[in-house]
């Protein structure tokens, strides 16, 4: 095992997606990102995804001679209580349940879910950086989500805490998600389901937004009324948690103005406002390395 000192101020950052496996080597006093590096994830039958993430803690371990903190690493899922391993990952990334990490990297290990990994990133280093309270939501081929309660990661029983896509806008909804909730917000917005919200007629949410800013009628009903419920998930989040700030994140946030427009006048409507306070709604600062840098900073909590 590596020498850990309370001295250290690198740890290493992994990010475990499904197509790509992202790696950084983190200053965790500034979140300035020293070293990174990137490879395809390999999954399949006989896909070789863990020898990635090893030769990828080795070379970045190879770019420094400084004593580094640890290894975060940051993958779909839900972690085991002690942040060691995934404990529940079905259906890809065969061999991830289970698997204990600081045995298979010879390196002191904190494991936990991408989208609280996201979380960390802006919590420490990003847009929620003065923030104590605060909800982050990941848009993109689902819906993740994060809380930070008292300025701690808030995992909840089981570590299930923040999976804010798995809430319900449509309880009569006929359509399920994968954990089983009728009209959920990662139905309603989600990339994975573009192509049955349009009837076929849009297969990504890049073509949808494209339509809606041609002014498409199918596209800007389908776009609008996606935005409608993501803002009546929006208000009730902030009525359940009073948040100072909703931090928004993903892939789906590169349609900027065209989500962040209409979602304000919507949220306008629907959020409870006593005295005049507002929850702040505001775009993720990090975009593609923000697994790997929440996972890193995770060392920092």
């Amino acid at each position: 095992m590596s020498n850990v000192t309370d001295e250290a101020n690198l740890a290493i950052g992994i990010d475990l997606g499904g197509t790509r496996i992202k790696g950084v080597l983190l200053d965790m006093h500034t979140g300035k990102i020293l070293h990174k590096r990137i490879t395809p994830t390999n999954d399949g039958e006989n896909g070789n995804w863990q020898s990635v993430v090893i030769q990828t803690v080795r070379y970045l371990k190879t770019t420094t001679l400084r004593p580094i903190r640890g290894v975060g690493l940051a993958a779909p899922g839900l972690p085991t209580p002690d942040n060691t391993a995934i404990a529940c990952m079905p259906g890809r990334l065969q061999g991830l349940e289970g698997l204990r990490w600081s045995e298979l990297l010879g390196e002191p290990v904190r494991v936990l879910n991408d989208a609280h990994a996201a979380l960390m990133a802006e919590a420490q280093f990003g847009a929620a950086k003065a923030a104590k309270n605060v909800a982050m939501l990941t848009l993109g081929t689902g819906v993740g989500g994060g809380l930070l309660l008292n300025g701690q990661l808030y995992q909840g029983f089981y570590q299930m805490a923040g999976h804010l896509g798995h809430i319900s806008v449509d309880a009569d909804s006929e359509y399920t998600d994968v954990t089983n909730m009728p009209g959920s917000l990662e139905d309603a917005i989600g990339n994975v389901t573009v192509s049955r919200r349009s009837y076929g007629r849009y297969k990504t949410t890049y073509e949808l937004v494209d339509g809606y800013r041609q002014g498409e009628p199918l596209a800007t009903l389908v776009w609008l009324t996606s935005l409608r419920r993501l803002s009546v998930a929006l208000a009730s989040i902030a009525n359940a948690y009073s948040p100072e700030l909703i931090v928004l994140g993903g892939g789906i946030t590169q349609a900027d103005d065209a989500l962040f427009g209409p979602l304000q006048t919507f949220i306008d409507l629907f959020e409870w406002r006593p005295s005049g306070k507002k929850t702040t709604i505001c775009k993720a600062h990090f975009e593609d390395w923000a697994g790997a840098i929440g996972a890193a900073a995770f060392w920092n909590d």
